[in-house]
């Protein structure tokens, strides 16, 4: 395991090193998970590129943080820890919370993105009201009592079945991340907005998403990219909110495609 302290933060992160000509791939996960929502794609990705994991704050092994806190201190976050591993331009693949954080590091670190990889988020997601109701349940009832809201939204229902071990260890997952630091980060979202700032992005961009996403449905990434200048537009085929977990080979295709289409301009299918 590796650890970095940055703005006063315990990082959890890992660095898998590839070949010097190719670039780095960094993904930052989804609100309530850590890095190892990743693992089906990083197997598919590792020897031809290097990659950065991490564990934002509140989140996985790394420290809750100073609350409350907003995306520009996840995205400040994330600068320091490329800045303190020395990478100067990197793709980053943001899941969720994590394509808000990719779109805060751009506006506000411009040199250390190559191209965004925004999957399954948006510009603006959801309402106060939403995220109001959902941090007033939890600070009420803890975790748990949203759960089973909560993996609707994340899974189809060929995912959910009680007989699908994994289903129950992403539960866990969920209902293990620290209450503090799940709260912090839902206001976070609530209080984001990047709209205006979309339309500034001028890097190689694709906007990815799954057909059942329940959180941010393909309408809403769809509005993302346009949104974007010149940005791409792929919808992942039986799979939620977090494509990564239920179609890990279809997301990686999508993935090398892309940056192969980002750095030689080869046809995107």
């Amino acid at each position: 395991m590796q650890f970095a302290r940055i703005n006063d933060v315990t990082i959890h992160y890992q660095l898998i090193s590839g070949p010097a000509d190719k670039p780095v791939i960094v993904f930052a996960n989804s609100l309530g998970t850590d890095f190892r929502i990743w693992r089906d794609v990083i197997v598919r990705l590792a020897g031809d590129y290097a990659i950065i994991l991490y564990d934002k704050r509140g989140h996985g092994l790394s420290d809750v943080g100073q609350v409350p806190y907003s995306i520009e201190d996840h995205a400040s976050d994330l600068a320091g820890l490329l800045d303190l591993l020395a990478v100067k331009k990197a793709f980053v693949c943001g899941l969720s919370v994590g394509g808000l954080i990719a779109q805060a590091l751009y506006q506000r670190r411009p040199d250390l993105v190559q191209g965004l990889l925004l999957c399954d988020t948006a510009h603006k997601i959801g309402t106060a009201e939403s995220w109001n109701t959902r941090i007033a349940a939890i600070e009420k009832s803890g975790i748990g009592s949203i759960v089973d809201a909560i993996m609707e939204r994340w899974f189809t229902p060929a995912f959910r079945r009680p007989e699908n071990t994994a289903y129950a260890g992403y539960c866990n997952m969920l209902v293990r991340q620290p209450v503090e630091g799940y709260v912090a980060t839902c206001a976070a979202i609530r209080d984001a907005d990047y709209t205006v700032a979309a339309g500034k992005i001028a890097v190689p961009t694709i906007c990815i998403v799954g057909d059942q996403d329940g959180s941010t449905p393909p309408d809403l990434m769809k509005s993302t990219a346009q949104l974007i200048p010149n940005a791409r537009f792929e919808v992942i085929r039986d799979a939620g909110h977090i494509p990564c977990v239920e179609q890990p080979e279809a997301l990686t295709e999508v993935i090398r495609a892309f940056i192969d289409f980002a750095l030689h301009g080869e046809k995107h299918p």
